[in-house]
């Protein structure tokens, strides 16, 4: 069994990035993933790659491309008496004037939870109150919510409902493709990629010539991802590989992806930093919608209000890197976050603060 974190391995992999790089004019490569960018960060990837190999992290944190419209309808429901359950990141993010956590210290019923099976226990044993999960994530955690409702489907259950915030990937990697920042090659998220295998991403290479690699999360897989891209570039393909081979199956894990095609439909939606994306989100089939919150309540038009200074928006667009913001590091911090980035262990802002020390990140 090889392992992983083996210097000389690593090593190899670093000499053999220089002698590719020699080939190639200059390269710029996007990963999705907060897990690669805190690889990346914690071992000072981005600073022993030539010159003329970019790594760029894109749109991969599904708490910091939620909305901050879907964070004051949060806040708005809160007000409006029904108890708000959410993840732990969600529960910090500023809205236009607060979070959810400053709308708790105010009085409203916001409780933190671990999944949405321990909302809908609550929503059990408290008849008299309307429960409301904020349902965030990408494909890796729509199956969660799928299954939820799968199990509450016939059940006589009047008082749960979800704010569906949950997106797919691909569709985001589209845009930037083709209407976003130039890119060459993709790192393809990991984590996703076990749910929903290699298959996602063949017309999309096909379509803008772009190599595509799925890595794991050690120094060793980003290092050998960017040499498959590499190799691709030189030999004039664009294909997409699998680096990941000991957790991602080429057709993914199917009995998530049944569980997601029963529960959701491809819907178009923005992403925090990004319009409207075509199928870029999941929305709840007919006969789910009577778990849709919006289904059931009026949401009032709710106008963004976004810090003067933040440019969170051009960091999920790849466009720039946290060290760029005269805001970081300094008016936002873990403990005041101003942007979305700056909350989540994966948002960008907050894994560079975490590893600000280290090199030039």
């Amino acid at each position: 069994m090889i392992n992983l974190n083996d210097k000389t391995l690593i090593k190899k992999a670093i000499d053999k990035i220089n002698e590719l790089s020699n080939k190639v004019d200059k390269l710029k490569i996007m990963h999705v993933c907060g897990s690669h960018e805190h690889t990346i960060c914690k071992y000072g990837i981005r600073e022993i790659l030539p010159k003329n190999i970019t790594v760029v992290p894109g749109p991969g944190c599904p708490v910091c491309v939620t909305t901050q419209k879907e964070i004051d309808t949060a806040i708005y429901l809160a007000d409006n008496g029904y108890v708000i359950t959410t993840l732990g990141d969600i529960y910090r993010v500023p809205g236009s004037e607060k979070s959810l956590m400053e709308k708790q210290s105010e009085g409203c019923d916001v409780r933190i939870v671990y999944s949405i099976s321990d909302a809908v226990k609550m929503a059990k044993k408290e008849r008299d109150k309307k429960f409301i999960f904020v349902a965030i994530g990408f494909e890796t955690t729509a199956p969660t919510t799928g299954a939820e409702l799968i199990n509450l489907k016939n059940k006589d259950i009047d008082n749960f409902f979800i704010l569906n915030c949950h997106r797919q990937t691909p569709p985001v990697m589209e845009f930037l493709l083709s209407e976003g920042v130039y890119l060459d090659a993709f790192i393809c998220p990991g984590h996703v990629s076990t749910i929903t295998g290699l298959k996602p991403y063949y017309k999309l290479c096909e379509k803008y010539k772009a190599p595509m690699v799925v890595a794991g999360f050690e120094p060793i897989d980003v290092l050998m991802a960017i040499i498959m891209i590499l190799k691709q570039v030189i030999n004039g393909e664009a294909k997409v590989e699998n680096e990941y081979i000991r957790a991602v199956k080429p057709e993914g894990n199917v009995l998530a992806q049944k569980i997601i095609n029963e529960v959701f439909e491809s819907i178009s939606c923005r992403w925090r930093g990004f319009p409207v994306i075509k199928n870029g989100g999941f929305g709840l089939k007919e006969e789910y919608k009577r778990f849709d919150i919006y289904e059931h309540e009026y949401i009032p038009e709710i106008k963004e209000k976004i810090p003067k200074g933040c440019i969170c928006d051009k960091i999920l667009r790849g466009e720039k890197l946290p060290t760029d913001c005269k805001l970081f590091g300094k008016v936002c911090n873990p403990l005041n976050p101003v942007g979305s980035c700056m909350v989540s262990e994966e948002g960008t802002c907050r894994i560079f603060y975490k590893y600000r020390s280290r090199g030039k990140t």
